[in-house]
């Protein structure tokens, strides 16, 4: 860890705790600042905050008050969570006082390099390919962000032969300053997130952040396919390296005669890749493309791919009871990723989606339901759901409370050989906390199946 001077002290206030929060404080309090933190849950029922509080960290909790922004704070780390139209938020940039995210502050004090995905979809999958195979490659990964330990918490232990692979989100980007990954990779851009962000464009352009300090000697990895993407590209000062999986390229990561190529050099059969779906072959071919760039080995990149089945959530096999075969999908909190989920399989399916409601509809979904036989629906958009299967003539639709009573609809409505799919095309937080708490009870209902 660099010891930096930067926050020695600033008065700073952390808002906002959870796990980045909590970091973000202890950290800041070892770096000499003065340092306050606010959050909207009580002191009784918040033990992160007893925990700062006991540092001697000054901690106000229970509400959000505006004039908290008088006592000349010198700068807010924010809760990536928390929206610009936030009234607090707006009052400080009212002020000129400076906001950052956490990732900031892990980017200022780390010794190691960072390598920096991010995306609609496919980064948390593309993040742990990438670390898998540095790690095969004794090339001493450490992995953050979303998927890992908050970064802040990494970088602390970070040393110099260590590479930081973090996945980052538009919410995250949008708070940093002078982070500058030596590798970043952009997925993909979609619809996403448009209630934080207002507008797809302005949704880009927080992705867009992942390379705005980066130089020629550094890598930006891109989906050529996207205009979105290479949008963002095209404005980089970095050394742009494409992917396809739609057709050959001159550089780059891309698929020919099936198989993986990167620049002119043949890695891999696309046949002997484990992980299933299309959508995962351009995960692949960028996490390729940034452990090539490391100088990582064709055998490590190669052990990796024959075996990694995939993240927990993002179409996670869970196993198999009686000839139905199951899959936890509760990471496809939008269309496309329930898009993608679908066309990995072509068996008969029993689609369980649902959760909250954006206020969109789903008819983008319908061509991706040829072989969905049933659907379970739950959650705020049951209805909507629900009428999306009976524009595909799908005749078996079953509404339920939750997740848990879903399960055992699927399996009465299957027979040999069907999956059954949570993919939900929704993001989870009407009924559960996270993607993951809304997965593990999926999970948990399987296995009470058995």
């Amino acid at each position: 860890m660099k010891q930096i001077n930067d926050y020695h002290h600033k008065k700073v206030l952390v808002l906002g705790l959870a796990k980045s929060g909590v970091s973000a404080a202890s950290l800041l309090h070892k770096l000499g600042a003065f340092v306050t933190v606010n959050d909207s849950k009580p002191l009784n029922e918040n033990p992160e905050a007893q925990q700062l509080l006991e540092q001697g960290i000054t901690v106000i909790c229970g509400s959000h008050p505006i004039e908290l922004l008088d006592e000349g704070f010198q700068l807010i780390v924010k809760n990536p969570g928390i929206p610009y139209h936030n009234p607090m938020i707006q009052r400080a940039m009212e002020k000129e006082i400076p906001i950052i995210t956490e990732v900031e502050l892990a980017y200022r004090i780390s010794e190691a390099p960072f390598l920096a995905i991010t995306g609609s979809n496919g980064k948390t999958t593309t993040t742990t390919l990438l670390f898998n195979m540095l790690e095969k490659d004794n090339k001493n990964p450490l992995i953050a962000g979303n998927i890992g330990t908050v970064a802040s918490d990494v970088a602390q232990m970070a040393e110099k032969d260590n590479q930081i692979v973090i996945e980052l989100s538009s919410f995250q980007l949008m708070g940093i300053d002078q982070f500058k990954p030596k590798i970043a990779i952009i997925t993909n851009i979609y619809d996403a997130h448009l209630d934080y962000h207002g507008t797809r464009e302005e949704y880009a352009k927080a992705k867009g952040y992942i390379t705005k300090n980066q130089e020629e000697a550094d890598y930006l990895i891109v989906n050529i396919e996207q205009e979105a993407v290479m949008d963002i590209a095209r404005r980089s000062k970095a050394t742009i390296i494409p992917f396809s999986a739609q057709r050959e390229l001159k550089l780059g990561a891309y698929v020919k005669d099936g198989s993986i190529y990167f620049h002119d050099e043949k890695i891999m059969d696309v046949k002997d890749i484990v992980l299933p779906g299309a959508h995962n072959l351009e995960n692949i071919l960028s996490s390729v493309a940034a452990a090539k760039l490391t100088g990582a080995k064709n055998e490590s990149i190669i052990a990796v791919l024959n075996t990694f089945e995939g993240v927990k959530h993002r179409l996670q096999y869970i196993g198999e009871i009686k000839g139905r075969r199951f899959y936890n999908d509760s990471k496809a909190t939008n269309i496309l990723a329930t898009k993608n989920a679908l066309a990995a399989f072509d068996a008969p399916t029993i689609l369980l989606a649902g959760g909250l409601d954006r206020g969109n509809e789903f008819d983008e979904l319908l061509p991706a339901l040829k072989n969905v036989k049933a659907m379970i629906t739950f959650g705020e958009t049951a209805e909507k759901m629900e009428r999306l299967g009976k524009m595909a003539g799908i005749k078996n639709i079953q509404r339920v409370d939750n997740v848990e009573k879903a399960v055992p609809a699927a399996f009465d409505f299957s027979e040999q050989g069907d999956v059954i799919l949570l993919s939900p095309a929704c993001a989870s937080w009407d009924q559960y906390k996270t993607f993951e708490v809304r997965g593990d009870i999926f999970i948990n209902a399987v296995h009470k199946l058995k």
